[in-house]
């Protein structure tokens, strides 16, 4: 461990010491992502991925199992994730790339289970009750019972049910296990099919237009709370920005079950998107969380990092996942933030909500509805109000790779990135922010740029090293962190100052590379720009499209001091839990909407200061 010290005007960082004090953490969360396992599963260059991941609180450390990985992770705060490799082969199958796809984890009384995805009934389930240390053995060595996408849920009275599907033709299952021999009580039901005529976020393609293919649905979750049950499900596509996970509501492990209007879990805009395929769980302080999938989609369709989201449950029994402002940093599970009995309370909002009881709108689009303090902000308490300080501000390199340009490491967007022409020590990258600003935190995502072909599957023993510095006037530097010694591979590395800077330059200069290019899709700066906050936004309306009521075009007036607006929404006025970031532009097409429900909109604008108050409450019928 490298000591950490405090020197005057200097702060000198190192990984682990800094982390042990760590207080938040930023999605895509920053673990050790596998390259693809498959040799020719990477058309346009080798890559990092995993994707549909479950998390599970055993003895109170959390399980991280995701496709693809021939491992898994486990930690004890959320943070800092310990990878476990584990090949999760059938005891009879050699193969070198038969592996552990999108996993189903369960608990039964004290023992983890842990299955793969497969048609046939020739997959292990495997057990252990010492999974920190490693110890696993077959349950039973060939699952009667196989499926795609499958997840295990014991219910409160130790009945055992596998629920499992991933067709754009068929619809997800579940089914009754015997606990003792896992063999199947009666036949498999039909728990949902998609619903797409009605409920515009479930149409497949980055447009939600439907266009080559009909939508999938898959990774099945189930999770109860009170008396009631809350199965969750993907839809419709890994690759595109609007994977989401729906939910369906029932009063019985099989159901029947009533489809919610809008997913769970979405987020169609903002630096990562995606939402979709994940897994509910509860932390040591009965707080909820969701994590899912996020997209990337560049080097590979099935290209993709993940995401984990404070989620819970409304006064109203009402599931909700707060994706607003989902990768910026938030706070990790403490227990200040905690509910009491495991329920969860609404959360107040952190920022001022300007609704009141009267009005009407002159637009003709709907009538002004007052939204309660709170309302629509389900766990805002967990986000630190830390804002993004060098949206497209200039950037200065050592060097650029052809079109790989310097500016696309801060446009928000995780599909492009900026690539030295070399990996070589001393390649590095400078944000100017503009002016002097608060820095709280930065998170360093780096790309995949000329990847070796020998990185195959899990790469141990690699790492990234590097030095960030900060600057008032560009001149004079102080080391921010020194990350020179580091041997830990940290693709999206976050770094939460144990004291806020105030600086107007932040430098990163590479020192080693795992393979590839010196490459970064996102260095994103949090903290506080020390300026106002934008006005609130005027003329906001939205208008829903006559012949087909899934969609609305929504307008507004722009700020100008804003960079980016937040859309919220939902079928009722107090519960706006979806929400939409928008960069850049004044307008959105709209295309997610349940076509026989009303629905409520509100909107608000943002900048590196802050976020400004929220709208009135548009209602759309």
């Amino acid at each position: 461990m490298i000591k950490q010290t405090i020197l005057l005007g200097c702060i000198l960082i190192s990984s682990v010491a800094m982390w042990a004090q760590q207080k938040t953490y930023c999605n895509p969360i920053n673990i050790d992502y596998g390259y693809t396992p498959i040799p020719n599963f990477s058309e346009w260059g080798r890559h990092r991925s995993t994707a549909d991941p479950v998390i599970v609180n055993y003895r109170g450390d959390y399980y991280l199992f995701s496709t693809n990985q021939w491992g898994y992770w486990w930690s004890n705060d959320m943070l800092n994730w310990k990878f476990i490799s584990k090949r999760f082969l059938r005891p009879w199958n050699t193969g070198t790339y038969d592996e552990l796809c999108a996993p189903a984890v369960g608990i039964i009384g004290d023992t983890m289970l842990v299955f793969g995805s497969t048609y046939t009934s020739k997959f292990t389930l495997w057990m252990s009750t010492n999974p920190k240390a490693n110890e696993w053995k077959p349950l039973v060595d060939s699952f009667e019972i196989g499926g795609w996408d499958p997840s295990f849920f014991t219910d409160d009275d130790g009945r055992l049910y596998m629920y499992n599907g991933s067709s754009n033709k068929y619809p997800m299952y579940g089914i009754e296990l015997n606990r003792k021999t896992f063999e199947p009580i009666g036949t498999r039901k039909e728990m949902y099919l998609l619903e797409h005529w009605r409920y515009g976020w479930q149409r497949f393609g980055e447009y939600m237009d439907n266009t080559f293919l009909d939508p999938f649905i898959e990774g099945s979750h189930m999770t109860k709370y009170k008396d009631k049950y809350y199965l969750q499900y993907g839809a419709p596509g890994t690759e595109f920005s609007g994977y989401a996970d729906g939910l369906l509501v029932g009063t019985a492990p099989l159901g029947p079950f009533t489809p919610m209007s809008d997913p769970l879990s979405f987020k169609l805009g903002g630096f990562a998107r995606g939402a979709g395929h994940g897994a509910t769980f509860q932390d040591n302080y009965s707080n909820y969380w969701h994590v899912s999938t996020m997209v990337l989609s560049v080097k590979n369709n099935f290209e993709r990092r993940l995401g984990i989201w404070p989620a819970g449950f409304d006064k109203d029994g009402m599931m909700w996942c707060n994706t607003a402002f989902g990768d910026y940093p938030h706070y990790l599970p403490a227990p200040s933030n905690s509910p009491q009995g495991g329920e969860s309370k609404a959360q107040p909002s952190l920022i001022e909500n300007t609704s009141n009881n009267s009005g009407s709108a002159k637009s003709g689009v709907g009538v002004m509805v007052a939204s309660p303090m709170g309302g629509g902000r389900e766990g805002a308490a967990s986000f630190t109000g830390w804002m993004l300080l060098n949206y497209k501000k200039p950037v200065t390199v050592s060097s650029t790779l052809g079109s790989y340009y310097a500016n696309n490491a801060v446009d928000e967007n995780i599909k492009t990135y900026w690539s030295s022409a070399s990996a070589n020590k001393g390649e590095w990258i400078q944000s100017d922010l503009g002016n002097v600003s608060t820095v709280n935190a930065v998170q360093i995502n780096y790309a995949d740029q000329e990847v070796d072909n020998s990185f195959l599957g899990k790469q141990l023993g690699t790492f990234h090293q590097y030095k960030l510095s900060y600057s008032i006037d560009g001149k004079k530097w102080n080391i921010l962190a020194d990350k020179s010694n580091n041997k830990t591979d940290v693709p999206h590395d976050y770094i939460e100052l144990t004291k806020p800077v105030q600086a107007r330059f932040i430098r990163l200069e590479n020192i080693q590379m795992p393979t590839g290019k010196f490459a970064i899709s996102g260095l994103r700066v949090f903290g506080n720009g020390n300026g106002a906050k934008p006005q609130m936004v005027k003329q906001f309306i939205v208008l829903r499209t006559e012949k087909d009521k899934r969609s609305a075009y929504i307008k507004w007036s722009p700020v100008d001091n804003a960079f980016a607006y937040n859309i919220y929404y939902g079928t009722a006025p107090d519960k706006l839990y979806n929400c939409v970031m928008v960069h850049d532009f004044n307008e959105y097409w709209f295309k997610a909407m349940d076509k026989e429900k009303p629905y409520y909109f509100s909107i608000e604008a943002i900048n590196e200061s802050g976020v400004s108050g929220r709208t009135k409450v548009i209602e759309v019928k």
